[in-house]
């Protein structure tokens, strides 16, 4: 059974909600971290410090400072270790946090169909072990504009070939998902979207479903998923090099994280 959890999280600057505040957005939290677990035997990777502070808690802030109210975190691996973070509820108002876990993995797909399943409309989804600094509301916009069942935000990097680039049509429709292991540089998913609810049914409630590799293909191939590229801050926690490379120098994440969103 998921287990729920509600907290008031503040936000630092006391920003009123605006265009998002009726946006519900799912963090998921769930992954196993294993190529952390030689530098993070412990904890979860979203727990992972980050200048003295769990990475989780840059991503609560640049939601709350965003004007979003209402967030599900999508737990698994260690789901009690993030569960007593979010029951601590000691660093922002103004969300209303809850948490979704897994019974089993569920993959990111099913992590979200489990913690939204009686939920209708638009959502937010974002991964919780990377930030990127794309203006959600524009995201929001961009996504509503296009008629797209899921939009993603697209982050223009050095070495795409890490994530696997992304080919756009000129109307930013996503094509296809090209393999890793290319080189140079390229668009990326940046693992955050807008969701239509509909794109979780039939996604069965037992089988693990990935978003990037059974739904977002699915939805390319059909010309329903859309892309918004933007040149801005990213990073991803999920290597050793990466996650120490930010904790020594935090400097761009703190500023991303608390800069003002930009309006649509």
């Amino acid at each position: 059974m998921p287990v729920s959890t509600t907290t008031s999280i503040v936000s630092p600057d006391g920003a009123s909600p605006g265009a998002l505040a009726d946006v519900p957005v799912a963090v998921l939290a769930g992954g196993l971290g294993t190529r952390l677990r030689s530098v993070l035997p412990d904890r979860p990777k979203v727990l992972a410090e980050v200048a003295g502070r769990p990475f989780l808690a840059y991503q609560l802030e640049r939601l709350a400072r965003a004007g979003i109210v209402d967030v599900v975190v999508c737990l698994g691996y260690l789901a009690g270790e993030i569960e007593r973070f979010i029951a601590a509820g000691d660093a922002f108002e103004g969300l209303q946090v809850r948490s979704s876990r897994e019974p089993v993995p569920l993959g990111t797909a099913g992590a979200l169909r489990l913690a939204r399943k009686d939920a209708a409309g638009t959502f937010l989804a974002l991964n919780g072990d990377s930030f990127f600094d794309v203006p959600l509301e524009r995201l929001l916009a961009h996504h509503r504009r296009t008629g797209a069942r899921a939009t993603l935000a697209a982050a223009r990097v050095t070495n795409a070939g890490r994530y696997g680039a992304l080919e756009l049509e000129g109307n930013g429709r996503v094509r296809r998902f090209l393999e890793k292991g290319g080189q140079g540089s390229g668009l990326v998913n940046a693992g955050i979207y807008v969701l239509e609810a509909a794109v979780l049914d039939g996604i069965p409630p037992d089988r693990p479903t990935s978003l990037e590799h059974d739904i977002f293909p699915a939805l390319a191939a059909e010309g329903s998923l859309t892309a918004m590229a933007w040149d801005g801050y990213f990073i991803d926690i999920g290597i050793p090099d990466d996650l120490a490379g930010i904790d020594r120098d935090p400097g761009r994440l703190l500023e991303a994280v608390r800069s003002t969103e930009e309006s649509v």
